[in-house]
């Protein structure tokens, strides 16, 4: 036991040792033991980089933060204008978390976040990891913080032959029993940056890690076979309809998705439901916003979420002066589509019909 012990203690203390020397310079984190990073600016940036690179979210934390630079104006702030600003980074649940969490930190808790594990995880949006690395980072907690870097770090130094999802389990105990009493934020983010930096997907950099001595992986001389994959299942394919309608100023007739589900509360064009199959001429009928003469484009738009395809029919049509669209919406200057916090796949829709025009 005392032998695991100090094994653990010399790799912690090998890994902050690298660190020092080689931590990532990011906006939103403080140097190598710099005490008291501000929770919010932690909590934030940890919620911008689930399922994101921080090449994107670099600028964006920063003019999120400039625009609420407090939890309190954060959580005094329209969930519209949130949403808005988070057009483009994707997964837009987070969004909607994001504001019902600060919401409640400002409610509930004085503004304060909890500075326990359990108590960040009953926090909205707030799951196993980031609940780990806030507490770790913002609050000095022993815990872990596993991402998908880590999971590849642990995997490797114990050469596990468990596929994910089965193996995080004990990776998740490994990454506990390493995490030191002191500096357990800088351990924190020592070991993501060694996954984003050293020991990458492909091709790691075996020969500058800290943990090269002890990896099972390095020593089986394939460290990429960690960590396991299950096999790859098909992704679903869904197809939709989506209506492009103008008026004769150029103006365009945006709606808003329901607040559940993919995309849920954004702006877009109106849409039929996506479907396992191209949807019926009745289904078209029905979701179509004006009985206009629709004009269908040649090809359709096609747009990848994270667990299904999407491909969507583009028709496209100009009201009559004094026409009406039917249901709820708004008509949008073509000029000021930029400022309507469309996501990806609605500004993807509007180029094709718009010929290029789209913000």
């Amino acid at each position: 036991m005392q032998a695991t012990r100090t094994s653990a203690r010399r790799l912690a203390s090998a890994l902050l040792r690298w660190y020092a020397r080689h931590a990532r310079a990011l906006p939103w984190r403080e140097p190598p033991g710099a005490k008291s990073p501000d929770p919010y600016r932690v909590w934030l940036s940890e919620v911008m980089l689930q399922q994101t690179t921080v090449a994107t979210v670099r600028p964006r934390y920063a003019r999120f933060l400039a625009r609420w630079p407090t939890l309190d104006s954060l959580a005094a702030a329209p969930i519209e204008d949130v949403l808005a600003e988070w057009a483009g980074l994707g997964y837009y649940a987070r969004a909607r978390n994001l504001h019902a969490c600060a919401r409640i930190v400002a409610a509930e808790h004085r503004g304060r976040f909890p500075d326990s594990e359990a108590g960040l995880r009953a926090l909205p949006g707030l799951g196993d990891y980031t609940a780990g690395a806030v507490a770790a980072i913002a609050f000095g907690r022993k815990v872990a913080a596993v991402d998908g870097n880590v999971e590849r770090v642990i995997a490797r130094l114990d050469a596990i032959a468990t596929p994910l999802p089965a193996a995080r389990a004990a990776i998740r105990a490994r990454v506990a029993s390493l995490v030191p009493p002191s500096r357990p934020g800088d351990f924190a983010q020592a070991l993501m940056d060694l996954g984003a930096t050293t020991c990458t997907p492909r091709q790691p950099r075996c020969l500058l890690c800290p943990w090269r001595a002890a990896c099972r992986g390095f020593a089986s001389g394939e460290p990429e076979r960690y960590p396991v994959k299950p096999a790859k299942r098909a992704r679903a394919m869904r197809h939709g309809v989506a209506f492009v309608l103008t008026r004769s100023d150029g103006a365009v007739w945006l709606t808003r998705r329901e607040s559940r589900g993919l995309l849920g509360g954004m702006r877009q064009v109106p849409t039929t439901a996506w479907t396992a199959t191209p949807p019926s001429a009745a289904a078209i009928r029905v979701a179509s916003p004006a009985g206009a003469s629709w004009r269908k484009l040649p090809d359709p738009v096609r747009h990848g979420f994270t667990h299904l395809d999407l491909a969507l029919e583009i028709r496209v049509a100009r009201l009559a002066n004094g026409g009406r669209p039917r249901g709820d919406g708004a008509w949008w200057p073509r000029a000021g589509l930029a400022q309507a916090g469309l996501p990806t796949l609605m500004r993807k829709v509007l180029d094709a019909a718009l010929g290029g025009r789209a913000p």
